[in-house]
């Protein structure tokens, strides 16, 4: 089988390209690389400092309707952080932002925060368990 090396990038379908930008810009350290706007959308390709890339699309002839789980699709994205501290600088950081979020929930496969981007997009901060050596 060929091998796949990752996440080439990630493109959400967003209501306001702009105001999108900024959260993810302001909350989680995405900086804007290049926009393309044309007449079928406005589009903003942001990259975070790790590497990801993910572009913000804006379709002219969009809904406006907030994301849905519900309807098929991606449900969520969840953001890898290295330890439990991290994750707890990350959920004292969302709420210098006043960005909602749940606790930090622990599970044996790891511990999270959820929180939804200004689309209803709901994204994850996820760290996997301690190792035991």
């Amino acid at each position: 089988m060929p091998t796949l090396t990752g996440i080439a990038h990630i493109t959400l379908s967003v209501r306001d390209r702009d105001d999108s930008v900024d959260f993810y810009r302001d909350v989680l350290g995405f900086r804007e690389y290049e926009t393309t706007d044309d007449s079928r959308w406005l589009r903003t390709l942001c990259r975070h400092p790790t590497g990801l890339l993910l572009y913000l699309t804006q379709h002219r002839d969009h809904f406006n309707a907030r994301f849905d789980h519900r309807h098929a699709g991606v449900d969520h994205l969840a953001f890898a952080v290295s330890s439990l501290g991290e994750l707890e600088e990350w959920e004292r950081r969302l709420d210098d932002f006043d960005v909602e979020h749940s606790p930090i929930v622990h599970r044996a496969h790891g511990s999270l925060v959820m929180f939804e981007d200004p689309d209803g997009i709901q994204l994850e901060l996820y760290c996997p368990p301690a190792r035991e050596d």
